[in-house]
């Protein structure tokens, strides 16, 4: 029986078979791997990569889309809402606590809850070799993108001072059915080797008070979040949010702890 998308899980299944190979070779699954693919739908994406890892963690909300999925003998299927996952026990589960054995992390991702899902996985950077996502391309663009330009913000800044980011492929609408009403693009995020060593929430605090407004210089914004917490470290505050680079607002997240 053919499966009707469901809205609210905001399922658009992949169906061009040119961009899943192009997705394939990006991704470039190995024998062996641990690989866990996130709302893997209709397998589309799912069947190459397992039969190129003989093996495959699949995590799916849609209790329907789950039952089929258990019918296939190379995959384990996790029936849950993956922002309600505990990534370090699943990856102690499958021995990704290792260096030789980190996870890669593939999917494409229900874009109303992009956001949640990579900031939920960057807690376990640690133990990820990699990810690649298939994104709405706005979001891609706010990823990777650099200082100064209006994509620059809040996102790109967490991410990218602890991942090596790039835009790895443009997919239209055509290749999803239902087709979505945007652009998508994948994405290959590599944890950093030797991230800055900071309190994560004191940066993500730091940066939302950045660009709460981001027309204002942040001598109107920042500044006063500086001074409550006594600090002394030179900064320039004749700025807007979006001319700062990510290594400036690291080290000046570091200089508070």
């Amino acid at each position: 029986m053919k499966h009707i998308a469901r809205k609210r899980f905001g399922q658009h299944f992949l169906a061009d078979d040119a961009i899943i190979h192009e997705i394939v070779r990006a991704i470039d699954p190995r024998p062996g791997q641990t690989m866990v693919e996130i709302g893997p739908g209709l397998a589309a994406l799912t069947q190459p990569l397992v039969e190129r890892l003989g093996r495959l963690v699949v995590v799916e909300l849609d209790r329907d889309l789950a039952a089929r999925l258990r019918s296939h003998p190379q995959l384990e299927v996790i029936e849950s809402d993956v922002l309600a996952l505990d990534w370090r026990e699943l990856a102690c589960r499958l021995g990704g606590a290792a260096d030789s054995t980190k996870l890669r992390v593939v999917g494409n991702l229900p874009y109303n809850i992009s956001s949640p899902i990579l900031f939920g996985l960057l807690p376990v950077a640690d133990l990820v070799q990699d990810q690649h996502f298939m994104l709405q391309k706005e979001v891609v663009d706010r990823m990777v993108a650099p200082p100064s330009g209006s994509d620059y913000g809040r996102l790109s800044v967490m991410l990218q001072w602890r991942y090596e980011m790039e835009q790895v492929l443009w997919v239209g609408p055509e290749s999803f059915d239902p087709p979505p009403r945007v652009d998508s693009a994948v994405v290959r995020m590599r944890p950093l080797a030797d991230p800055p060593v900071l309190d994560a929430a004191l940066l993500s605090e730091l940066v939302q008070v950045a660009f709460s407004q981001r027309r204002k210089l942040l001598r109107h914004t920042l500044g006063p979040w500086l001074e409550q917490r006594g600090c002394q470290r030179p900064f320039d505050l004749q700025r807007r949010a979006q001319e700062v680079p990510v290594p400036e607002y690291v080290a000046l997240a570091q200089s508070l702890t």
